[in-house]
C-alpha cells in the first residue's frame, strides 16, 4: 500500500491518496480496511474509493457524494484495471463546494503520476 500525504490544505481540509493493487471489490475493501487499521484514517470525514477489477467498475463515496465517481473516471481514462484509488479527506469545518472536487482530481493524478 502507498499512501501520499499532500500539500492540499483548504478552509482546513487536508487530503491524502493511497492506493494499492486489488482485483476485486472485497479486496479494495481489505485495502480500505487496512489503511482504517492507522487511527489517523479511521478518524478521517471520508475515505472515498474506486477500482476497475474483474468484475468491473466498483466506487464509493464516504459520504463525499460524488468523489468516487471522480476517481473512477480517472482510472478509466488512463485505463488503470485491478488497483484501488483512495483518497482520504479530513474535514476542516468549512464547505468547500465544487472545490473539493478539483482536490479529489489533483489527489488521484498525482497518485497516478508516481505509478
Amino acid at each position: 500500500m502507498n499512501t501520499i500525504h499532500l500539500d492540499i490544505n483548504d478552509k482546513g481540509s487536508k487530503y491524502a491518496v493511497t492506493g494499492a493493487p486489488a482485483a476485486t471489490a472485497d479486496d479494495a475493501k481489505e485495502v480500505v480496511k487496512e489503511l482504517c487499521r492507522n487511527k489517523k484514517f479511521a478518524k478521517a470525514t471520508h475515505n472515498t474509493w474506486a477500482m476497475i477489477g474483474a468484475d468491473g467498475p466498483v466506487k464509493t463515496d464516504d459520504g463525499e457524494a460524488g468523489a468516487g465517481l471522480v476517481i473512477l473516471r480517472m482510472l478509466e481514462r488512463d485505463a488503470i484495471r485491478n488497483h484501488v484509488v483512495i483518497v482520504t479527506r479530513w474535514y476542516g469545518g468549512k464547505h468547500l463546494g465544487g472545490d473539493r472536487f478539483r482536490h479529489v482530481q489533483t489527489a488521484v493524478r498525482t497518485y497516478l503520476d508516481a505509478l
